[in-house]
């Protein structure tokens, strides 16, 4: 056998239809092998009789007998053909839970390398064979292992599913596109394949860019956090550093002052000490003077008491203490005093604290120009868009929905919608101006009134020395000096709005706990000019001194 199985090939024991090893083969008068059972049913269902290989008609359907020969040689292959099957798939990997199996194994599934579209069937490597030689199984069409090929044919037709529809968006066999899509747009699956899959590809890379931004989104949240975590340590050293210098600084202050009261007290306890062995020692004498002066009362010795009466008869040398008193201290002012000092110290502190927090604000500088499209008709801006002022004359403009047309106001062009911004305006020689920041829906036409509910947020001088903060009621800044440069911080996520005198360096007044859901401009109004009396302009300063 060892000799047969080398000069016969495997194609000879296949049989024609089911392409599988001969079971129980027979002959057909033209000398052609086939299964019994394949070639009964194909003659059941094709009339006249014809030979599958050579196409030749018989008269009537032939007798069929088993050919003993080629059943014996083909039960020797098929043995033969399993024990090399077996050893191969040793190498070959067995299906697993996901992956399509052979269809032709029994027993133990192979994993599929290939499925037939024409035989819908998947074959792992043994059985893929005969379609990588035979020339008749060449010409299927093989594609990755997938399941559910019963799914490629078409349900009304029984065909394949090689053509796609446009108009309906479908795939259809050959027989579909001449009955019932025959008008409509209908080309092969390769040409939609390729479209589709360049929509994908795509599609892809629209995903990759997604997935791209989000990563770089989590690395910037990541970073965020980090930033934040470094500004919290930094604020909590720095605010236990300050609350430390308050702490010693208080606990100096009561030591002292509890000094002074004690040295104070000390001094008032001695000298009421010494006031009393004085009056001691001038009790002790005038006992002694007493004790005499009765001892000479009794007396019988005429001569005796007449020597002696001069002498003790005298004034005793003693002091006159009916002005002298200790008075109990009065420690009004003591403690007033201490806490002067104290407050003293803190606004020091103070000060120290605001020109930190100043140059810490300022590192969020923006670079701001007016926005000539928001301008009053009534105001002149400068070519850079730096300075605004108001003018006599009211230009014709056009009244665009953007422009302030009662208010002689101005917006800068840039915006904040989220993070934290910083920005300096000169307003020295002015008597009146309104400075701050408004949201972008605000009412531009007409009587403005400047509140948060209205989405304002600004401070103004009115009448050369008055100081408004529009707050909700308003509030009267008291401040110990005219500010020259006033700057603007917003942090629109913490909701804080605060104002500074730049040059000394203190806080003039800060909204805390806004509510911003939409952009934010800085708001510029330099006031009428009252017949030049506040006619200097409000100018945009660049922020020169951050360190």
């Amino acid at each position: 056998m060892s000799a047969a199985s080398c000069l016969l090939t495997e194609d000879q024991f296949l049989c024609s239809i089911c392409l599988d090893v001969f079971t129980d083969p027979v002959s057909t008068p033209c000398g052609h092998n086939f299964c019994k059972s394949c070639i009964s049913q194909h003659w059941d269902v094709n009339v006249p009789y014809q030979c599958p290989n050579c196409n030749e008609v018989f008269d009537r359907r032939p007798e069929l007998k088993i050919n003993t020969f080629i059943s014996e040689m083909s039960a020797q292959f098929r043995q033969s053909a399993h024990q090399e099957a077996s050893s191969s798939s040793s190498k070959e990997q067995v299906s697993k839970p996901g992956e399509v199996p052979c269809d032709v194994c029994t027993g133990t599934k192979l994993k599929a390398l290939k499925s037939c579209l024409v035989c819908l069937a998947s074959y792992c490597e043994t059985h893929l064979e005969p379609h990588l030689t035979m020339s008749g199984l060449k010409r299927h069409q093989l594609m990755e292992p997938v399941e559910n090929l019963e799914g490629r044919i078409c349900e009304k037709h029984d065909k394949l599913l090689e053509l796609f529809c446009k108009n309906d968006q479908m795939c259809v066999c050959m027989l579909c596109s001449v009955t019932d899509h025959r008008t409509h747009d209908v080309f092969p699956l390769r040409e939609e394949y390729e479209g589709k899959k360049a929509e994908l590809g795509k599609t892809e890379a629209e995903i990759q860019q997604m997935i791209q931004e989000r990563r770089l989104k989590i690395e910037e949240l990541k970073e965020s956090v980090e930033l934040s975590n470094k500004n919290a340590d930094r604020e909590t050293d720095e605010g236990v550093a300050v609350f430390r210098v308050l702490m010693e600084t208080v606990e100096e202050g009561l030591n002292m002052l509890i000094d002074t009261i004690r040295e104070k007290q000390r001094e008032t306890e001695e000298q009421a000490e010494g006031f009393i062995t004085e009056l001691q020692e001038e009790i002790c004498e005038l006992e002694k003077r007493s004790s005499e002066l009765e001892q000479l009362s009794h007396s019988e010795d005429h001569l005796h008491l007449l020597q002696n009466f001069t002498t003790l008869n005298a004034a005793p040398p003693i002091k006159t203490w009916t002005e002298v008193r200790v008075h109990p201290l009065s420690y009004e002012g003591t403690v007033v005093r201490a806490v002067d000092q104290l407050e003293e110290t803190l606004r020091e502190l103070m000060e120290m604290l605001f020109e930190a927090e100043l140059k810490r604000v300022q590192q969020c500088e923006v670079d701001l120009t007016l926005d000539p499209d928001t301008a009053h008709p009534e105001l002149i801006l400068s070519d850079h868009g730096k300075q605004v002022k108001h003018g006599d004359v009211k230009k014709n403009l056009p009244d665009n929905p953007e422009r302030f047309d009662f208010c002689v106001s101005v917006l800068a062009e840039q915006s904040l919608s989220s993070g934290r911004f910083y920005f300096e305006v000169q307003v020295k020689g002015k008597t009146e101006w309104d400075l701050g920041v408004v949201r972008e829906s605000i009412n531009r036409k007409g009587l403005i009134t400047l509140t948060p509910a209205d989405g304002f947020w600004t401070i103004c001088l009115r009448n050369e020395n008055e100081y408004k903060a529009f707050a909700d009621p308003s509030v009267n800044l008291c401040l110990q000096s005219d500010p020259e440069k006033v700057g603007v911080f917003v942090d629109y996520e913490e909701g804080l709005i605060s104002f500074y005198d730049v040059d000394a360096a203190a806080l003039i007044y800060s909204f805390t706990s806004c509510s911003f859901k939409e952009k934010l401009f800085p708001f510029f109004s330099p006031s009428l000019n009252y017949a030049g009396k506040n006619s200097a302009p409000l100018v945009i300063t660049p922020v020169t001194h951050i360190e």
